[in-house]
C-alpha cells in the first residue's frame, strides 16, 4: 500500500491509532475539524489566573483495577496520577426546603477513580509527542469519502479558510462519534441502510451532557468533613464531586440534571446563578466566594452533538462495532469510544477501539 491510512478525527482513538501505525512503519493522515487536539477530552485552566490549577470540562477519570489498557499506557509513557477525593460525608439533596442530608459511605463501596495530575489533556499531549509534525491537520473537515470502480479511495475535506483537499487513502478509520459520521459525511457509493441505521442509533457520549466547574482558592468543604460528592433529585446539577488539583486550589464540578433542549433556551447567566444558589444551599455562604468558574455544554458542540442527541439518555447505550460495511468492508474501520462493547463511553473504551483498528489495519498491510 503506497497510500497513507486517512484517520479522521483527532480525538484519543484517533490520536492513539496514529501513534501506532506511525511506530510500526505504516504512513497516515490525522484531519482534525476542530481547532484543537483532544475531541470530548478538554482541560483547561482560567487565562488571567493560571496558578489555580488546570480542569476536565470532558472525562476527568479512568479505573486502573478494571481498564488495563489505560493503566498500561499510562505507565509506559509515565503520566502522573491521584486517586479522587472522597473522604468525608457525601450530601443527598432531595428539597429545596429540606437541608441536605449527610451520609457516610461505606469504605471502599464505590470503585477507587484514578485522575490525571494535570487533566486528561496530559495524555492526549504525551501521545502527541510520538507524532511526528505535520500528521495532524486540523480545521480541516471531512465531507466525503468517495470508492471508485477500482476500490481506491479519495477523501474530500475542507479547511475553514475554504480551501479544499482530496486525499488518496488505503483505508480511512472513522475515529468520530457514530452519530457525526452518518450526519456529516456522504459516501459515494453510500453505506447500507443497515450500516447507517446502526450508526445513528448509537448515541453520543456525553453529547448532551454540560459540566461546570466552581474553582475555590481552597477546597473549603472538606473542613467541614465534606467528600463534595453530592447526589441531587433537585439541581440544576444532579451529580457534584470534587474536582480539586492534586495541590493548591479547590474546585467542584457537577453534571447537569437539566435536559439538553430545556438548557439552551437558558443564557449563561441564568445557569450559573442557579447553579451558585445550589452550591451555596450545600455548602453553606463561603461557595459565593467562588474564584471562577468554566463552563461546556456538549449539546452546543456541532463536533460533538447532532439534533438526536438532545434527549435524554434513558438507560446505558448498547455500544459496539457496527454491522459488516458491504463494499466498504476493509476501506472503512470505525475507532471511538461508542464503537467499543465493554468500556463504551470511557477513556478504556476509545484507546481499546484504536488498538483494534491498529491490528486490523497491520493485518490488511501483512496481506500485500
Amino acid at each position: 500500500m503506497n497510500k497513507p491510512v486517512v484517520i479522521v478525527g483527532a480525538g484519543l482513538s484517533g490520536l492513539r491509532a496514529a501513534s501506532l501505525l506511525i511506530a510500526n512503519g505504516i504512513d497516515c493522515r490525522v484531519l482534525e475539524a476542530r481547532d484543537r487536539i483532544g475531541g470530548r477530552i478538554l482541560t483547561t485552566s482560567i487565562p488571567d489566573r493560571p496558578d489555580l490549577g488546570k480542569f476536565d470540562l470532558g472525562p476527568t477519570w479512568f479505573w486502573p483495577q478494571y481498564e488495563s489498557t489505560i493503566a498500561n499506557l499510562v505507565k509506559e509513557l509515565n503520566l502522573e496520577t491521584f486517586s479522587q477525593y472522597t473522604k468525608g460525608a457525601m450530601l443527598a439533596e432531595r428539597s429545596q426546603n429540606e437541608a441536605p442530608q449527610r451520609y457516610i459511605l461505606p469504605e471502599n463501596s464505590n470503585a477507587k477513580s484514578i485522575r490525571f495530575i494535570g487533566g486528561v489533556q496530559t495524555l492526549i499531549d504525551a501521545i502527541v509527542a510520538t507524532i511526528p509534525s505535520g500528521i495532524v491537520e486540523l480545521d480541516t473537515s471531512v465531507k466525503t469519502i468517495r470508492q471508485d470502480e477500482a476500490g481506491a479511495i479519495t477523501v474530500e475535506a475542507v479547511c475553514t479558510n475554504g480551501n479544499k483537499k482530496e486525499i488518496p487513502a488505503s483505508v480511512v478509520i472513522l475515529a468520530l462519534p457514530p452519530r457525526i459520521v452518518a450526519n456529516n459525511i456522504e459516501f459515494s457509493p453510500s453505506l447500507s441502510a443497515n450500516l447507517m441505521n446502526d450508526l445513528v442509533n448509537k448515541p453520543t457520549w456525553m453529547a448532551g451532557q454540560a459540566k461546570l466547574v466552581a474553582i475555590y482558592d481552597r477546597p473549603f468543604w472538606r473542613e467541614s468533613g465534606l467528600s463534595g460528592f453530592v447526589s441531587s433529585w433537585v439541581g440544576p446539577l444532579q451529580e457534584i464531586h470534587d474536582a480539586s488539583p492534586d495541590t493548591g486550589s479547590g474546585a467542584l464540578f457537577g453534571f447537569f440534571g437539566i435536559p439538553a433542549k430545556i438548557r439552551q433556551q437558558l443564557s449563561e447567566e441564568e445557569t450559573l446563578k442557579a447553579v451558585m444558589d445550589q452550591l451555596v444551599r450545600l455548602f453553606g455562604p463561603e461557595a459565593h466566594k467562588v474564584s471562577a468558574t468554566l463552563y461546556k455544554d456538549w449539546a452546543k458542540d456541532f463536533e460533538t452533538a447532532v439534533e438526536e442527541d438532545l434527549d435524554p439518555l434513558r438507560e446505558f447505550p448498547s455500544y459496539g462495532q457496527p454491522p459488516k460495511a458491504g463494499i466498504w468492508e476493509e476501506k472503512i474501520i470505525f475507532a471511538g469510544t461508542e464503537i467499543n462493547s465493554q468500556f463504551g463511553g470511557h477513556l478504556e473504551g476509545a484507546l481499546q477501539s484504536a488498538e483494534k483498528a491498529f491490528l486490523k489495519i497491520k493485518q490488511l498491510y501483512k496481506s500485500f
